[in-house]
């Protein structure tokens, strides 16, 4: 992790982004939370609301931006259009184009939902000593779609998707410990262990992000992701949609704080 991109302010980050930087946000401004996005028609705002509320260990409202709405208080005096690395582009389903700015796809009618990212949880767990494994290797986290189905709402279903990351045997249970305390960006792992037990067949293939080494002495521990939504809009097929680039996150100007459970 770079300090200079560590000790950014969260505008001074989404300023560099809205002029074209296109990296990973992992270890980017400290102390602030990072967030996924989901962008739907407003006439799909309701079911993607409604899957959300269902399913809140994988997609953690942290707020809503109505439709047409370009900002609001997480990332004030930004816009949600061109302040982020990277977007992908849905159409009916399916992923057609990442783009860096969001402006000439943009529609009156299109409603962001801003979700919890568990990149905020990283530094606390830096800060315990739990090495995080895509920082140290330069590279972007590994997600993979799973076994499990989220519980479906109106025409939106999927299934979860999780973010890896390998940790020291003897760290384990200090990582669920402190993950635990921020329930508002996924919060405690979902699977620890076995990755055959949810799915995933080979871990040195992930469907989003990157593959990262698994070093000797740890553990493939597993947390629900923020990518679920995407997932979902790849089976429920609306007509448009978009999403954050996997990695590429919204940073806001909430402390990671604001999300700990004493």
């Amino acid at each position: 992790m770079s300090t200079d991109v560590a000790a950014l302010t969260p505008a001074e980050a989404r300023a560099r982004f809205r002029d074209g930087l296109h990296v990973p946000t992992s270890g980017w401004c400290a102390g602030y939370a990072q967030a996924n996005l989901i962008i739907v028609p407003k006439d799909y705002a309701f079911d993607t609301l409604l899957f959300a509320q269902r399913n809140p260990k994988p997609c953690p409202i942290l707020g809503v931006l109505d439709a047409g709405e370009t900002t609001g208080p997480l990332l004030r005096g930004g816009d949600i259009r061109t302040d982020l690395p990277a977007y992908t582009v849905y159409r009916d389903g399916e992923l057609v184009e990442t783009v860096t700015d969001l402006s000439e796809h943009w529609r009156d009618d299109l409603v962001t939902f801003i979700v919890g990212c568990s990149f905020t949880f990283e530094a606390p767990l830096l800060q315990a000593g739990i090495p995080i494994a895509h920082i140290d290797q330069g590279c972007n986290v590994p997600m993979y779609r799973t076994s499990i189905r989220c519980e479906s709402a109106g025409r939106m279903a999927g299934p979860m998707v999780v973010s890896m990351r390998p940790i020291p045997a003897t760290r384990v249970s200090d990582a669920v410990r402190i993950t635990s305390r921020y329930p508002a960006v996924h919060g405690a792992p979902v699977h620890v262990g076995d990755p055959s037990r949810i799915g995933i067949s080979d871990l040195s293939r992930p469907n989003f992000g990157e593959p990262v080494t698994v070093p000797d002495g740890t553990i493939p521990v597993f947390w629900a992701c923020g990518v679920t939504p995407q997932a979902a809009v790849m089976e429920s097929r609306p007509p448009i949609a978009f999403g954050h680039a996997p990695g590429c996150m919204l940073i806001t100007d909430a402390a990671d704080t604001d999300y700990l459970i004493p």
